[in-house]
């Protein structure tokens, strides 16, 4: 089962252990001034600094902030795309350039480097331009029984989410939605530089009590079906020390009250899937040479 393991894989050792120290550095950072900050997260590559963004709201532990969210859409054939911006080459004022990839969504900036965090920077499917990578979100080996009658690597699509006021299973509470765990941007890449994704389909989002800002991204970023529910996408990467959580998956997420929520058990982080807030965080660049 792809990123089912709390940990990375071996062969990512290294790659992990660098977007850890990375990350625990910048952090660091943050707290000795806004010029200390500047210095140290002038970007090496493509990316990085600060970065606003949407997610699922942080709510335990000591993960520093809420998971990023991808925002969906649904093209003709019912299938999920995680929406990728146009990939545009931009010129610095050192004269040397970069490649960024960017967007108005739903009244704010969506730019992929929502996701340079924790080592995912240095996957090449979130390299801006990478070479054969779609927008499809497509299952993986799958964390729920429901997901026995779909295969790994097939598309998500809208059909397979019709019960979704029905699904149920045996942590927390009937009638949140259905969920599926898969992979966005790792069809060309090797096994430890697959992006994990959460997706569910639910009608839990109260968007009529949301603020203006937030609401408008929402309802931009998570389409609606016309049975009322909506679909709602994370990269499924812990914002703590890079493990990965579980939604309804872990039989210990009950002792945190986390029954209901996206819990990661490495050190009890809890994040609610349906509370969606925009955060900060300082994004790590790229590696040297992306852009070439």
């Amino acid at each position: 089962m792809a990123n089912d393991d709390k940990y990375p894989v071996e062969s990512d050792r290294r790659r992990f252990v660098k977007g850890v120290v990375g990350g625990s550095a910048l952090a660091g950072v943050l707290t000795t001034g806004a010029v200390a900050v500047s210095s140290a997260t002038a970007p090496t590559s493509g990316g990085g600094g600060f970065v606003n963004y949407f997610g699922a709201e942080r709510t335990a532990g000591p993960a520093p902030r809420g998971l990023p969210q991808i925002p969906i859409e649904i093209d003709d054939d019912g299938q999920l795309l995680g929406i990728w911006p146009e990939p545009e080459t931009q010129v610095r004022d050192d004269g040397t350039e970069v490649v960024e990839a960017s967007t108005e969504l739903g009244g704010v900036e969506y730019t992929t480097e929502w996701y340079q965090y924790c080592g995912v920077q240095t996957f090449g499917g979130i390299k801006p331009d990478a070479d054969g990578e779609d927008q499809v979100l497509r299952y993986d080996a799958g964390s729920y029984d429901w997901m026995s009658d779909v295969e790994n690597g097939d598309p998500m699509l809208t059909e397979h989410f019709e019960d979704y006021d029905e699904w149920t299973n045996d942590i927390g509470e009937p009638g949140q939605g259905k969920p599926a765990t898969g992979t966005w941007r790792s069809q060309n890449v090797p096994p430890e530089q697959t992006v994990p994704i959460l997706v569910i389909k639910t009608d839990q989002l109260n968007v009529e009590e949301m603020n203006d800002s937030t609401r408008e991204w929402v309802e931009a970023s998570c389409p609606q079906d016309e049975d009322g529910g909506r679909y709602l996408g994370y990269v499924n990467k812990c914002t703590h020390f890079c493990c990965a959580p579980g939604y309804r998956t872990l039989d210990d997420a009950a002792a945190f009250g986390a029954a209901n929520e996206i819990y990661c058990n490495c050190h009890n982080s809890v994040y609610k899937p349906f509370n969606i807030t925009e955060q900060q965080f300082v994004a790590l660049p790229r590696p040297a040479g992306d852009d070439e």
